[in-house]
């Protein structure tokens, strides 16, 4: 079974119809096993927060869609054992450290992390850690 760390940008897309929604998607399969830090819960909220402020989404429609998420199987990391490395990695790669979280889990447990949001995978691209993170479209199709 292939493990991925999966971010917000990736997630939201699983029950919200985006750009790359089936590519994300993919990721559901029972092939693979999905990990998060304990912040990809409050990244979703604040996404559709967001959706329902912009009149994307109804507050019923957003509640709806967070409860999606309890039947995804994912395994969720505490954040707080992550900052170390996800400072380290965040100090070097100029990113934030809440992006940095997922990256360094996924440098933690030997597996890729999963992005959809192309300014983060493009600013990586060329770094020391461009092994560690795959953009969703270049997920087969299983």
């Amino acid at each position: 079974m292939t493990r991925y760390v999966v971010d917000a940008s990736v997630g939201i897309k699983w029950f919200v119809p985006e750009v790359h929604s089936e590519a994300a998607q993919r990721l559901l399969s029972e092939s693979y096993t999905l990990l998060v830090p304990d912040l990809f819960f409050p990244e979703i909220g604040n996404i559709l927060w967001k959706r329902v402020r912009r009149g994307e989404d109804t507050a019923e429609d957003a509640r709806q869609t967070f409860a999606e998420f309890s039947a995804v199987s994912m395994q969720v990391y505490e954040s707080r054992s992550l900052i170390p490395t996800a400072l380290d990695t965040a100090i070097q790669s100029d990113r934030t450290v809440y992006d940095s979280l997922y990256l360094a889990l996924a440098i933690l447990n030997q597996c890729s992390m999963v992005t959809a949001d192309l300014r983060l995978f493009n600013a990586l691209a060329n770094s020391p850690f461009a092994s560690s993170i795959v953009w969703v479209e270049s997920l087969g199709a299983t």
